[in-house]
């Protein structure tokens, strides 16, 4: 383990700064709606569209062109007045950004149904990430195969990280077990984690965790929906809030 004192991860803390390839610090917000730009250019690509404005693409991603086109200036991104954006530059560009021109091998612990899933989920390979170990501790789980790749013992966790020149874990194990399993990723070298286990981590200040609570975004959405009585008209769905606005505790929605 790091000799830094480990740091604890909320469960709300994950939208930190990180940098562009120049090295200039780039906003968390900016960060989490790359992955958003890139799945829009994407089926852009696919349907043959060479051409979009700010205007198409903040409409398709659900962002204001303003915060469109401020996001992709900070990797250098301009459009050209009255065309807009060549959606291959734009693709390879945000490709770039976010590491995509390259692979990424991935850890997966806890090879449970959420594990296996995960595992043979097309968005590992979609974006050059690489599901290269899988780790357990049931013994009628250990030895199998899941897409092509064998569940290895977690003791073997460190060597199969090494071997593999893992980047990233996943951790998808009961919440009881999920610390010590972050530690072996970290003492393994992995300084990227993607968390499901319901449960705050603590870490090195050099490791990046993502939380992903199932349970946590159902709460959330329960909350929605209860201030709204329950109704799924229409007209209540248009009228829901977003996510990170104030919501009064009579129910009533407030303007930011």
């Amino acid at each position: 383990m790091s000799s830094v004192p480990p740091r604890v991860v909320s469960v709300h803390d994950m939208a930190g700064e990180g940098r562009s390839r120049a090295g200039n610090r780039v906003p968390g917000p900016t960060v989490a709606r790359l992955p958003l730009y890139h799945r829009a250019l994407s089926v852009m690509a696919e349907r043959g569209v060479t051409q979009i404005s700010s205007v198409e693409l903040a409409a398709a991603v659900g962002v204001n062109p303003a915060t469109l086109r401020r996001d992709l200036s900070r990797f250098g991104t301009y459009g050209t007045r009255g065309t807009g954006y060549e959606v291959p530059r734009l693709l390879a560009r945000v490709d770039g950004a976010l590491a995509l021109d390259r692979e990424w091998p991935v850890a997966i612990v806890g090879v449970g149904n959420l594990g296996r899933a995960l595992a043979r989920s097309r968005g590992f390979r979609s974006g050059g990430f690489r599901v290269a170990v899988l780790a357990d501790i049931d013994a009628s789980v250990v030895g199998t195969m899941v897409d092509g790749v064998v569940v290895e013992h977690l003791a073997r966790l460190g060597e199969a990280c090494a071997r593999e020149q893992v980047r990233i874990g996943v951790v998808t194990t009961p919440a009881s077990v999920s610390q010590s399993v972050a530690e072996r990723l970290v003492a393994a070298g992995v300084r990227s984690i993607l968390n499901f286990a319901p449960v705050v981590l603590a870490v090195p200040e050099e490791v990046t965790v993502r939380q992903v609570d199932l349970a946590a975004e159902l709460q959330v959405l329960a909350f929605y929906r209860s201030r709204h009585g329950g109704a799924l008209d229409a007209a209540g769905e248009a009228g829901d809030p977003a996510p990170g606005g104030d919501v009064a505790a009579g129910g009533d929605a407030k303007s930011p």
